[in-house]
């Protein structure tokens, strides 16, 4: 089983928060996989598609992002993910906006749904699909900036088949059918 996950907030508060990108970008992998996600166990919403004749499960915890692997390590476990069958596609805080980076393993780098991950799997060697939401101006916190919203600006780069969250989901279904080093050649891109 190949495993999705977008990294976010639950609830229609968080939506189009920075955060959120990753959700956003895993239900352009479930719309392109013809998975419904309309499963719930675990804290997560999930459901299954196919991609390349591979099926395809895609996840958002429900859990909120600083506890995402309390959802992630016990549905793996469950369905036996292989770490090189885990994408997990989240925000970046200190990627310029519009910027894409496919990458295997690593720390959490400050990302505490990441160290989450970590901690619930055991390992941190899956692979991530990172995308750019920028450094706050200098007089936001961190934390605020990435509960705010993109401005309609960057909106509109994110939006639709060649928009940031369309490349996202193609990255993250490139790195499960080519492996992830042909698919960064691929998809690392800066804006």
């Amino acid at each position: 089983m190949q495993l999705v996950v977008g990294l976010g907030n639950p609830g229609a508060k968080y939506a189009r928060n920075r955060h959120n990108v990753g959700f956003r970008a895993a239900e352009e992998v479930a719309r392109i996989c013809g998975a419904q996600i309309d499963q719930s166990r675990w804290d997560a919403r999930f459901g299954t598609g196919r991609h390349h004749r591979e099926s395809v499960m895609v996840m958002e915890p429900q859990t909120f992002m600083n506890a995402s692997g309390q959802s992630v390590g016990p549905l793996a476990r469950f369905f036996r993910v292989m770490p090189n069958e885990l994408v997990v596609i989240h925000d970046e805080l200190d990627f310029e906006f519009g910027r894409l980076s496919l990458k295997l393993g690593g720390g959490d780098g400050g990302h505490n749904g990441l160290k989450s991950l970590r901690q619930h799997l055991g390992h941190g060697d899956f692979i991530r699909v990172r995308v750019g939401v920028g450094r706050p101006p200098p007089e936001w916190d961190p934390a605020d900036w990435v509960l705010s919203n993109f401005s309609p600006e960057e909106e509109a780069k994110l939006e639709g088949a060649e928009g940031l969250l369309g490349k996202a989901a193609q990255a993250a279904l490139a790195a499960l059918a080519l492996g992830p080093e042909k698919a960064m050649n691929q998809f690392n891109i800066r804006p």
